[in-house]
């Protein structure tokens, strides 16, 4: 009788260790397959602009500010300020922005209705003269962006040339 129960708790054992060997296979598969995935960052929740212009941060206000950019001549003494104000609230509202260095730029606003959006140069909204910053296609200009009862937001704008066939009739005449 000793050794029948010694051979069935043998057998047991045997079938427990194969059983817990097979769950740390699969756990260490698991993981090797999964690799940096467990760890990382999903592209697809990292906010970004798919164009050329920028996304201003929703903390400068209830309107939504979306692909601003200056289309600039070249000398750089005039651009265009193309971009969507998104305002989807049930209130006027209007977006303050400064561009060029603090204190020394040019102010600009903008009043967008509610419920509405307004697309700077585009379905016969004009776009936005500036005038008076240096604005050299290729770099960025310092602005800020304010609206509501927001944050104000400093952010760089591209500025671009009419190089891009689509851009090309956004550039302004020098002055």
């Amino acid at each position: 009788m000793i050794s029948l129960n010694s051979t069935f708790r043998t057998g047991r054992s045997r079938t427990a260790a194969r059983m817990m060997a097979a769950g740390a296979l699969g756990a260490a598969v698991l993981l090797g397959a999964s690799g940096c995935a467990l760890i990382s960052t999903q592209a697809t929740t990292i906010t970004y602009s798919p164009s050329d212009g920028i996304i201003v941060s929703p903390e400068s206000g209830p309107v939504q500010i979306r692909n601003v950019l200056i289309v600039a001549n070249e000398d750089g003494s005039a651009g265009n300020l193309l971009g969507a104000f998104v305002n989807s609230t049930d209130e006027n509202h209007t977006v303050s922005m400064e561009f060029g260095e603090p204190g020394s730029g040019v102010s600009e606003t903008i009043r967008v209705p509610a419920n509405t959006v307004i697309s700077l140069g585009v379905d016969g909204e004009d776009p936005i003269l500036l005038e008076g910053i240096e604005m050299l296609p290729g770099s960025d200009v310092p602005a800020s962006f304010q609206s509501g009862d927001g944050e104000t937001v400093l952010t760089d704008v591209p500025v671009l040339d009419g190089e891009q066939e689509y851009l090309a009739p956004f550039v302004p005449s020098a002055s």
